[in-house]
């Protein structure tokens, strides 16, 4: 290892776990000790991975309050290093975090907007693919359909929700009137892609997010059809299989069928 590594390695190990190796390679004064030099170059650490947090779930910091945030963006940073390259990433844990760390379990529906800001970020940054066209699909030969499989647009998401978050986003996002917090009866099913540089989503039935699931899976085209016919019966599954098929089509969800 050269000097210069081993400079770089004691730094960071100040920087992430409170190291005091790296002491001997800075110089001090009575007026400005190593101590304080150091906590310079910490403390903007700290707070530049804050802003990131910050920046990531503007919304969850508007729920909370800039104070509150303050403090569990500091006590995420502790628990957290930032292993990626782009501190645009930083934060992936955090709807984790919020739903085991004892001073945030009360308010559970925190951890669902986190996770809920988390995705649409994903699914924004996702990339770019050409969707399948109808007209591209109606070359598909009659014999080839049971066994066709369908690839998915990389922004496609899918969420499970106990609170009523997309609500509150909306509404912390627009500053309109914030509704109530609810719980709902059952986790409700969402559905997020983008197309373009448009974000879209929508809650969906349990019957189409089980056959999306299920798509989204590999399962071929006839074991689709299957699955809704023991939920809706033989006469009406061939119907809402190409209901379903057409509205995802035209919602750009669906890149390719092969």
């Amino acid at each position: 290892m050269s000097e210069l590594e081993r400079v770089q390695g004691d730094f960071q190990d100040y920087l992430l776990r409170g190291g005091s190796a790296i002491e001997v390679h800075v110089s001090g004064t009575a007026r400005v000790p190593v101590a304080t030099r150091l906590q310079v170059y910490g403390g903007a650490y700290r707070s530049r991975l804050a802003d990131a947090l910050q920046a990531n779930f503007p919304a969850l910091a508007k729920l909370v309050g800039e104070a509150d945030f303050a403090t569990l963006a500091m006590d995420y940073v502790r628990a957290h290093d930032s292993p990626f390259f782009s501190i645009r990433y930083y934060g992936d844990s955090l709807p984790a975090f919020l739903a085991a760390h004892e001073d945030y379990t009360a308010a559970p529906v925190l951890a669902d907007l986190a996770r809920w800001e988390w995705t649409m970020t994903c699914v924004f940054d996702a990339a770019d693919a050409e969707p399948l066209t109808h007209a591209a699909l109606a070359l598909v030969s009659a014999q080839q359909w049971a066994q066709l499989r369908f690839s998915w647009h990389p922004s496609v998401h899918r969420l499970a929700l106990t609170w009523n978050v997309p609500q509150l986003w909306q509404a912390l996002t627009e500053d309109a009137p914030r509704p109530q917090a609810l719980l709902n009866a059952a986790p409700l099913q969402w559905l997020l892609w983008r197309r373009e540089l448009t974000t879209y989503f929508r809650s969906l039935p349990a019957m189409e997010a089980a056959v999306l699931d299920a798509a989204r899976n590999g399962w071929p085209f006839g074991e689709l059809c299957e699955l809704l016919c023991e939920e809706l019966g033989e006469e009406q599954a061939p119907a809402q299989a190409a209901a379903l098929l057409r509205g995802w089509i035209a919602s750009g969800l669906i890149i390719g069928a092969a």
